[in-house]
């Protein structure tokens, strides 16, 4: 196996979101300005599965901790972001979900998910270069909104190559979506070259769906340098927006999560293959994903307290960020590795249930629920 991990540039570079987004940004938290002498000196990074939500439904009197990060009026008194390795869904509609379903006013410069990072790839080598995205919900979507300019999910692309599944014919949903598309398309043409143009680069956005096609269409792609159906070459980049293993749903066990994909993948590459397969992986716990989250609860603080960004330098604004999460092994791990400012907090409504903190990867306090974790730091912040 090949790792590379990533830390692309300082963290205190990272922006917030496009121009308009910024400017809508202002316009909706204007009311929130403060002068510095009552800058927060802590913020808070709250995971989402098995911490907020399980599936759709609040759990550990989410709605009402949140709550208590606003003022009366709904403004932001605390400055919070959600980090999760979740994805596949644009940040714009992640956060009108979250907004929805918490009761509480979410900006999408608050939701850092596990693919955020991929926008930094845009300009570097990737703009206008046919990709393919991978995974559940709209993976085409979240990557055209980040500004690369040829984009196709994996669905499409697999659907432009005859037998490229041999097994198409046995999935219902399959069938179904071959059907809805040339019935309404009267003919399909592909929106690009597939035939004769290389994808140039694979991104795992979202857990895959249908795992058998995409191990299948990612090996051909992989092995023959971006197009399928052709002689061995070299390997197009990979990226995995998170490594998880398992993950906290609905289900009351774990389930697994884009780490599982990864492995499998990576094991059937490897022995079809003569080289090993090379990839990228973000996401929790990668260091870099927090130190991310440092600059944009800074650049939080800089429109919510009118504290200028040259009086923090490259320095974090917070003396404590709180890291709220249910997996030790990618919430509080990552954390840990951070180190200052970051004081984790171990919750029992997702992956970890046990009594005591967790052996391997402890946290700085174990809680039940997020509701106890924001009375915690209330209390101790004398908010």
């Amino acid at each position: 196996m090949r790792f590379r991990s990533v830390f692309f540039g300082a963290a205190s570079r990272a922006k917030l979101g496009t121009p308009a987004q910024q400017q809508r940004f202002r316009r909706t938290y204007s009311h929130l300005r403060r002068p510095d002498s009552e800058r927060p000196s802590f913020g808070i990074a709250f995971d989402i599965d098995g911490v907020i939500l399980r599936g759709r439904t609040p759990i550990g009197g989410s709605p009402q901790a949140l709550r208590r990060l606003y003022d009366a009026d709904g403004s932001l008194k605390v400055p919070f972001l959600f980090l999760t390795n979740g994805g596949g869904v644009p940040e714009t509609k992640r956060a009108l979900e979250l907004s929805e379903l918490l009761k509480v006013q979410i900006s999408a410069l608050q939701v850092v998910q596990g693919h955020s990072p991929f926008r930094r790839l845009v300009s570097s080598r990737f703009e206008n270069e046919l990709i393919v995205a991978i995974g559940k919900g709209e993976p085409a979507a979240v990557m055209l909104e980040y500004g690369f300019k040829k984009v196709l999910s994996i669905d499409d692309y697999a659907s432009y190559f005859n037998d490229i599944d041999p097994l198409s014919q046995y999935k219902s949903w399959g069938l179904k979506h071959s059907y809805e598309r040339n019935y309404n398309s009267k003919g399909l043409q592909p929106k690009y070259d597939v035939y004769s143009e290389r994808v140039k680069g694979a991104f795992v956005v979202s857990d895959p769906v249908d795992w058998g096609r995409d191990i299948q269409v990612l090996c051909d792609i992989l092995r023959c340098g971006g197009l399928p159906g052709k002689e061995n070459g070299h390997q197009p980049p990979l990226f995995f927006a998170a490594d998880d293993l398992e993950y906290q749903a609905v289900f009351p066990s774990e389930r697994l999560g884009m780490g599982a994909f990864r492995i499998g993948l990576e094991s059937i590459y490897n022995s079809i293959h003569s080289s090993p397969l090379e990839y990228t992986s973000f996401g929790k716990p990668n260091p870099f994903v927090f130190k991310n989250a440092e600059s944009i609860l800074t650049k939080l603080v800089t429109h919510v307290c009118q504290v200028k960004e040259t009086m923090m330098g490259e320095k974090c604004a917070f003396n404590t960020i709180y890291m709220i999460g249910d997996n030790p092994k990618v919430d509080i791990n990552g954390a840990k590795k951070v180190g200052h400012p970051w004081f984790s907090i171990l919750t029992r409504t997702g992956v970890f249930r046990g009594k005591d903190n967790h052996e391997q990867y402890p946290a700085d306090l174990v809680v039940d629920t997020v509701g106890d974790a924001i009375d915690f730091i209330l209390k101790k912040e004398c908010t």
